[in-house]
């Protein structure tokens, strides 16, 4: 007869690895997730995006109120479909897109902080405000 059984001594950091191994070999992968370290003035912000169905509703992030910056991944569940990055000049009137770039599949995934866009700088304004970004793409499919 088999018994299934249970052992509640383990340490939850053994069990939680099993459940990784368990996963992975089921083929159930982390949903995709977008990181871009964004710089301004030497203050850098973090932007995350999780694949959308719908583009559209992502809102933009406020860069120290000179710049704004919009990460959207479209796709669904491990798929990403397509990247786009938007960079934007505040204006007095609106913001202003200086910058737009789309990334398609295959995705470069890299353990590197800039593995997707590599190092990024964008000028605009009056006086050539500068602000860089770096994006990197975790736990997609190739």
């Amino acid at each position: 007869m088999n018994t299934f059984q249970i052992n509640f001594g383990k340490p939850l950091a053994t069990m939680v690895l099993a459940a990784g191994f368990c996963m992975a070999s089921l083929g159930i992968h982390a949903a995709p997730l977008l990181r871009c370290d964004v710089t301004y003035a030497g203050s850098t912000h973090l932007v995350e995006a999780r694949a959308v169905a719908d583009p559209y509703p992502v809102a933009s992030v406020d860069i120290a109120g000179r710049f704004r910056f919009k990460a959207v991944m479209v796709g669904q569940g491990a798929q990403v479909d397509y990247i786009k990055l938007y960079t934007y000049l505040e204006t007095a009137r609106q913001p202003v897109l200086i910058q737009q770039a789309t990334y398609r599949p295959p995705f470069m995934v890299t353990s590197v902080p800039d593995g997707l866009t590599g190092e990024q700088r964008v000028y605009g304004g009056p006086k050539e405000r500068e602000l860089i970004y770096r994006c990197k793409l975790q736990e997609v499919t190739p």
